[in-house]
């Protein structure tokens, strides 16, 4: 039978208490996971008036500060979000790059939840994995490669097309077809489409026509056809379990912080260009207040716990404001840079964030000549390139971040000369937010009260407290604890668990 403790006075002394059968038959939980949040922009948000449903969802929750404990390189989002699913530390699942998630061998808490008979909906979360078979569905990041949708035949249409439109968002043409157009267009139809996004999404499109600078606002596109999409499969199928993840504002800070905050930062931004984007962090925020209004609603049948992750935040990016501003640039055409490397095939090209991509070799040796010929490649003062090998796989990208000029030339291993710019185009924009161990964890569980003496936690913590809402035990490998949302008790659930 399980066992919950709650502290009295003095603090060594505790009251054991027993939830309700009900509690543990019919728990139900939704975790919106948006990427990056800082907790120092929603506070100043929510002061000003300005995230009415953050508002309301902070002050019926309990309210904890996870830590990632890691720092640059290892602080990135495709990392975190593996530590929060699966409760382990990066020195235990090592999974460093995005897209690499289906190389982890342990399970994810939906995994653990689908072999103890809960049904799961998995909805974009980051770098993610699942075994089969798995008791419900999945809908990997736009970022995955090696992760599927499942049930294949359902999302395949849809997972395609936000695929490819993530993956060059940068980039002026798209690869999809009228067909991929029309396809997409089917299953949004069948699964979810609403008004409010159809009308959105026109509005949007002749904005651009009237302001073409206006395009940046395209990001938050992806965030309302997905809650539609989640939506629609949620009231159909109830799943006891269900993640919902989104990155625009995450990617709205990377780009416009500088925008929003310019006294921190040494190089200013253009008036033209602040006149359009000192609002665009705010604006994300606010987009996804709506989203946490639709989802207070969507969640209030008294059996859900709605818990809002962030994994990690963001601060100023003010390291590279020595060389003018971080700038990076991103292959044309990812098959020409390796045509001009040297690099032979066959091999299998997956753009990931920013200046990254995967190529993907049928043998080691491919990969590891690969990686050799893109080192080779240079700007007179040095490599122009990075590339890591792991197995038959090359991570790579470029890694010049500072202002090139016009004529910049690049060289291959055999010496001939190219215009930099011919393979490569600068992202518009300077970098201006930078990763933050910090991260949210509001917890709305309406079986407790709210708490808001703003615990501290490890983000290997969430993993354990997500499976200890259904009386299940962390597995081996995990070296969190369950957290408690009783208001002062201070005691670790986990270690409640374990009196059984």
């Amino acid at each position: 039978m399980e066992q919950f403790y709650m502290r009295s006075q003095p603090p060594s002394a505790y009251v054991l208490t027993n939830p309700t059968p009900e509690r543990r038959e019919n728990c139900a939980v939704v975790m919106l996971e948006f990427n990056e949040l800082s907790p120092t922009l929603i506070t100043r948000f929510m002061d000003a008036g300005e995230l009415p449903n953050f508002k309301r969802l902070y002050d019926g929750s309990s309210i904890f500060t996870t830590d990632a404990e890691e720092a640059s390189p290892n602080l990135e989002p495709w990392i975190q979000w593996i530590t929060v699913h699966s409760g382990l530390s990066y020195d235990q699942h090592g999974i460093f790059h995005l897209g690499d998630g289906h190389k982890l061998d342990s399970p994810q808490v939906w995994d653990l939840l689908s072999r103890a008979g809960r049904t799961v909906f998995v909805c974009g979360s980051m770098n993610s994995r699942y075994d089969l078979p798995i008791n419900g569905a999945v809908l990997p990041d736009p970022w995955a490669s090696g992760t599927p949708p499942y049930p294949a035949g359902t999302f395949r249409n849809y997972f395609t097309f936000v695929q490819r439109n993530v993956q060059e968002y940068t980039n002026d043409r798209i690869p999809l077809s009228s067909g991929d157009y029309l396809r997409f267009l089917r299953f949004m139809l069948g699964h979810g489409l609403s008004v409010n996004t159809g009308i959105w999404i026109i509005r949007q499109l002749i904005a651009e026509r009237m302001n073409p600078n206006s395009r940046w606002k395209r990001a938050t596109i992806l965030d309302k056809l997905q809650w539609d999409v989640f939506k629609n499969w949620h009231a159909s199928h109830r799943p006891d379990f269900a993640t919902f993840f989104i990155n625009s504002t995450a990617h709205f800070q990377h780009m416009y912080w500088r925008n929003m905050n310019p006294d921190v930062f040494t190089v200013k931004p253009d008036p033209t260009e602040q006149s359009e984007y000192r609002g665009a962090i705010l604006f994300g925020y606010k987009e996804m207040d709506r989203l946490i209004g639709e989802a207070l609603a969507l969640t209030d049948d008294g059996r859900t716990i709605l818990i809002l992750c962030s994994a990690l935040s963001q601060q100023p990016c003010l390291v590279y404001e020595d060389i003018g501003g971080k700038t990076y640039y991103r292959p044309r055409v990812f098959e020409r840079v390796l045509e001009f490397a040297g690099v032979e095939g066959p091999y299998r090209i997956e753009p990931v964030m920013s200046e990254q991509f995967q190529i993907r070799f049928e043998k080691e040796a491919s990969a590891k000549a690969a990686a050799e010929a893109l080192r080779a490649v240079c700007l007179p003062e040095g490599p122009a390139m990075e590339a890591h090998c792991h197995g038959t796989d090359v991570y790579a990208g470029c890694n010049v971040y500072r202002q090139l000029p016009k004529d910049a030339p690049l060289m291959g291993p055999d010496g001939i000369l190219m215009p930099f710019f011919r393979l490569f185009y600068q992202v518009e924009g300077l970098k201006s937010g930078m990763h933050h161990p910090d991260g949210i964890l509001w917890i709305h569980d309406p079986y407790t009260s709210a708490d808001h003496s703003a615990r501290r936690i490890s983000l290997r913590d969430v993993a354990p407290t997500l499976l200890s809402y259904f009386d299940l035990p962390a597995t081996v490998e995990m070296t969190g604890r369950a957290i408690s949302t009783t208001p002062g008790s201070g005691v670790p659930k986990a270690d409640k668990l374990r009196c059984r």
